[in-house]
């Protein structure tokens, strides 16, 4: 099933499958060359978008960059949420290193994630703003 809406394709059933449970997220970007890029990324949902982050440097950013797309998929057994998604915008600095800290205090016991958030902070940090424009709903995730 393909969600296509005007207003956000994101249901409350989706968010819901989105937030509920701690889920990692699979992204695709394309490579200069046009062959396909994936990596396991955090993520978090504010509002409508999607924000993930990086450090900079690493090859899914620059391709995120340059192509302003790119397929979000997350995943639980045989049910999923993909999504084509537009980059919306970027940041870096003091928000970029908040976006981290806070993904890292979501995936990770407090201990863990602090440890990380103190090597995030001397990593050049940017963030992007992911919008969904279509949406794939495969099984029954809930």
């Amino acid at each position: 099933m393909t969600v296509e809406t005007a207003a956000s394709p994101l249901t409350a059933h989706l968010r819901s499958f989105l937030t509920d449970q701690l889920r990692h997220a699979t992204i695709a970007t394309v490579n200069p060359d046009g062959t396909p890029h994936q990596i396991v990324i955090w993520y978090l949902l504010r509002g409508d978008d999607l924000v993930v982050n990086s450090r900079n440097g690493r090859r899914w950013p620059s391709n995120l960059r340059r192509e302003k797309r790119a397929n979000l998929a997350v995943y639980e057994g045989d049910d999923a949420v993909t999504m084509d998604v537009d980059l919306v915008t970027t940041y870096e600095g003091d928000r970029a290193q908040a976006d981290i800290a806070e993904m890292a205090r979501r995936y990770y016991s407090p201990e863990a994630a602090e440890i990380d958030i103190a090597r995030f902070a001397t990593q050049p940090r940017v963030s992007f703003v992911l919008r969904p424009r279509h949406v794939h709903v495969h099984g029954d995730p809930r």
